[in-house]
C-alpha cells in the first residue's frame, strides 16, 4: 500500500522535521504514545513500542528502523500483532518534497489474516492520507 503528499518545502526540511520521531504523535492521528526501546533514538538500530489506535481497536507495534538516509529515506520493520515492513521516501519536487508512504503489513491467521488485510487496506490508507495532510500542515 503506498499513499503520498506533495509538501511547499526542501526534503531538508521536512526531514528536519520527521527525524524527529517521538513528535510523529503529533501528526500521526493512529500513533497515540511512543515509548523508545533503545538509547539512540534515530537511525539504524532505534527500536521503539507505538501504541496505535484504529477506531476502538489498539495494539502495541514494536519497530526497529532498517534504513536512516538523510534527507530522503527511512525504513522501519513492524514486530508484533502485526508484521511488515515500511518506508518514507521523500522525493525533491519543483513544488518541494513529494513524500511517499509505503507498507506491506501481514496480519496473522487468528486476526483473520489475509481476510483482514484487505479489508484494512482502504481503511489504513484512508488514515495515512489524513496523516500525511496533517504533516504538510506543518509547512
Amino acid at each position: 500500500m503506498k499513499v503520498s503528499v506533495d509538501i511547499p518545502a526542501p526534503p531538508s526540511a521536512v526531514w528536519a522535521d520527521i527525524a524527529d520521531v517521538g513528535s510523529h504523535v503529533e501528526w500521526m492521528a493512529d500513533a497515540e504514545e511512543i515509548r523508545f526501546l533503545s538509547e539512540q533514538h534515530s537511525g539504524v538500530g532505534t527500536r521503539m513500542e507505538v501504541l496505535t489506535r484504529v477506531g476502538p481497536l489498539s495494539t502495541t507495534d514494536i519497530m526497529e528502523f532498517t534504513a536512516w538516509e538523510p534527507p530522503h529515506r527511512m525504513a522501519i520493520r513492524h514486530e508484533g500483532l502485526v508484521t511488515g515492513e515500511g518506508e518514507f521516501l521523500l522525493e525533491e519536487i519543483p513544488e518541494g518534497t513529494r513524500f511517499i508512504w509505503s507498507e506491506r503489513l501481514t496480519f496473522p491467521w487468528y486476526a483473520g489474516g489475509p481476510a483482514t488485510a484487505l479489508a484494512a487496506t482502504p481503511v489504513l490508507a484512508a488514515i495515512w492520507r489524513r496523516n500525511l495532510k496533517r504533516l504538510a500542515a506543518r509547512f
